[in-house]
């Protein structure tokens, strides 16, 4: 409990669901109180819309371009989520040991995913451990104990050979090293952008698939059916044609992919949406694009042709149901934003907070 955090009376619409409404809420110690203190003294009022903090599904924090950075860049990426709203970061890999952010009050809370599990030399340098099919199941266990639930494979990457995307494993290694991250209580996740690589890890009971530009009508229905979830990062989509006129020289069937990708990128994301595939919201943020980008990921889930409310929740209250993080119920941790406006009615209220509370202190 944050014993030194103000009493805070927040007043106006507060959004503890979709459509769950109340007119206030208290902080009380750090935690959330639906009841009025008998003892308050010194009480700030706060006034708004307010939700829980959002979250950012896939984002690095310690990730630069060319692998970890040091903590104070980590402080200041984690402050620049921070100062948009997200309060609750999954980090989808990274090579930096960020677990002293843990101990700091003014930083969001991170699940880690550990290190990203890439084929040799089939992944950006410097961002994962770089191994042969055989060692998969032995990194996954040891990335399992090192993250908090999840675990981070490359799914598929240029194959130089081929000149294009092709998947990273056998299907037996896949399988291997879905059962023992399994085996360990971790989730597992991929990096996915091509249609090739998509099946063999929904078959062998991988959870989630990050980007997963890759989807077709063939695919789709077996993530709806298998519960597999994706998170589009669509921020992030939208840098292909850059990422593709770099490569026209050398590899141009890999180039020419990479664009009826992102050419396709929102009628993919509808149609998994139709077919009731479960899309969480994450931006890629690390590496090479800059933090504090939930705002602008939520509303391109909007573009893609996701109800307004839906892609909110995708970044909020259903993020963090999946995640298994507390929302705004009696004695939860007070993690919460203000806006000026419903959300829910243009999500482009989200690029400008009125207050971030974090654990009980108000921090913009």
């Amino acid at each position: 409990m944050t014993t030194d955090a103000p009493v805070l009376h927040i007043k106006g619409r507060v959004l503890t669901g979709p459509e769950d409404l109340t007119d206030e809420l208290w902080v009380v110690g750090g935690r959330i109180s639906h009841e009025r203190p008998a003892t308050a003294r010194d009480v700030r009022t706060l006034s708004g819309w307010a939700l829980p903090g959002l979250v950012d599904a896939h984002c690095h924090v310690g990730l630069g371009p060319h692998g970890a950075v040091d903590e104070a860049t980590s402080e200041k990426q984690a402050l620049g989520d921070r100062e948009h709203g997200t309060l609750l970061i999954r980090d989808a890999g990274s090579p930096a040991d960020t677990r002293w952010i843990d101990d700091r009050e003014d930083l969001p809370r991170i699940i880690r995913a550990g290190r990203h599990i890439a084929r040799t030399r089939r992944y950006i340098r410097g961002f994962a451990h770089e191994i042969e099919p055989g060692d998969l199941a032995a990194y996954v266990t040891r990335e399992a104990r090192r993250g908090d639930g999840w675990v981070k494979l490359v799914g598929d990457w240029i194959d130089r050979a081929e000149g294009d995307l092709a998947p990273c494993w056998p299907r037996w290694a896949i399988e291997e090293g879905i059962a023992a991250a399994h085996r360990e209580g971790a989730r597992v996740t991929a990096h996915c952008f091509a249609e090739n690589s998509l099946a063999d890890l929904v078959e062998a009971g991988i959870d989630c698939v990050e980007h997963a530009t890759g989807l077709t009508e063939d695919t789709i229905p077996l993530f709806a059916e298998r519960g597999v979830a994706i998170v589009p990062t669509l921020v992030n989509i939208a840098t292909f044609p850059a990422l593709a006129a770099g490569g026209d020289e050398r590899y141009p069937v890999w180039s020419a992919h990479m664009r009826r990708l992102h050419e396709r990128r929102y009628d993919t994301v509808r149609a998994a949406h139709d077919a009731g595939v479960r899309i969480f919201a994450g931006t890629d943020a690390g590496g090479s694009l800059p933090h504090g980008l939930i705002a602008d990921e939520v509303a391109e889930l909007v573009r893609a042709g996701l109800p307004p409310v839906t892609a909110l929740s995708a970044a909020c209250w259903d993020a963090r149901r999946w995640l298994g993080r507390p929302l705004l119920a009696e004695g939860d941790p007070a993690d919460l934003v203000l806006y000026d406006a419903d959300p829910r009615a243009d999500v482009r209220v989200l690029a400008a907070p009125r207050h971030v509370v974090l654990r009980g202190n108000v921090t913009g």
